[in-house]
């Protein structure tokens, strides 16, 4: 693999997507433009995007570029998470992708918020009776 070869992967959670690029490299991770300490302030969010490459173990092996779109930051963590995931198994599928599938990393999240229904105040909330 060439040095300026990127590896893609695809990561979605909630209504975030978030597109994953890595290279090997210096361990810098790049989320919009910014860097993963001021994109993703909070330490949860933080560790749940890189969670991925701790566990295989390249922390500081991989440049990672992710681009992500919609939802909000608990949803864009796990949607950068789930990408470096796949990147990383398409990578070098016989040494990433079962430590991965172990720590349930490979698995996309399918929880989506239940649409409102007509009628309702919500997707199950009734509007409030009224007896009299």
């Amino acid at each position: 693999m060439a040095e300026s070869a990127f590896v893609w992967g695809t990561g979605r959670r909630k209504s975030a997507i978030a597109r994953v690029r890595i290279r090997p490299g210096t361990g810098a991770v790049v989320v919009n433009g910014r860097t993963l300490k001021e994109y993703f302030p909070n330490e949860e969010w933080h560790n749940a995007a890189i969670a991925p490459l701790k566990v295989v173990g390249k922390a500081e092996g991989f440049d990672v570029f992710a681009s992500v779109q919609g939802g909000g930051l608990t949803g864009q963590a796990g949607a950068v998470s789930l990408g470096i995931s796949r990147a990383l198994a398409r990578l070098d599928r016989e040494a990433h992708y079962s430590p991965l599938r172990k720590e349930g990393l490979m698995t996309r999240d399918s929880r989506m918020k239940e649409r409102k229904k007509y009628g309702r105040a919500g997707a199950r909330r009734s509007f409030q009776f009224s007896k009299r």
